[in-house]
């Protein structure tokens, strides 16, 4: 059960931090320029109305020697779990794919100015969507002790 998808980017990130450090990512601004040869304007039309958008993109640096396909503790501590790659957020995934819900600040054409991105310079973006609360989680949202305290720093 093995399926090839070929996906081009769509834009690149623009951002003054150049190395994938784990935290304090709320403090970076950073720009989303989308590729003019294939968009015009209209396709950022009304997203100015969001707040928030969701950034799809490549981990396009990790090279396939730190690539996970089983468990690992999360950012090497041993004092946390192992946890298989599908319970963890790191950037060893199979598909080399992030995802982050981030500040939209302005639109300006075809570029985005964002707060909170975690990705760095030249990063490939695959997609860009809007965040709506009705995509949001429904019911209660649980999660396991070590990974709040992963994200006590990281924004």
């Amino acid at each position: 059960m093995s399926r090839q998808f070929n996906m081009t980017e769509i834009g690149t990130v623009r951002s003054s931090r150049d190395a994938a450090i784990d935290d304090a990512w709320n403090a970076v601004q950073s720009r989303i320029e989308i590729d003019p040869a294939q968009f015009t304007p209209g396709a950022v039309e009304s997203l100015d109305g969001f707040s928030h958008i969701e950034v799809l993109f490549v981990f396009d640096r990790v090279p396939e020697t730190e690539i996970e396909r089983g468990s690992r503790h999360p950012r090497g501590r041993t004092d946390w779990p192992r946890v298989g790659i599908f319970a963890q957020r790191g950037k060893g995934r199979p598909n080399r794919i992030g995802l982050c819900t981030c500040q939209l600040l302005r639109v300006e054409g075809l570029t985005l100015h964002v707060k909170g991105l975690d990705a760095i310079d030249g990063t490939p973006v695959l997609d860009i969507k809007p965040y709506m609360k009705g995509f949001g989680p429904r019911g209660t949202v649980r999660e396991p002790e070590w990974a709040a305290q992963i994200m006590a720093f990281y924004w």
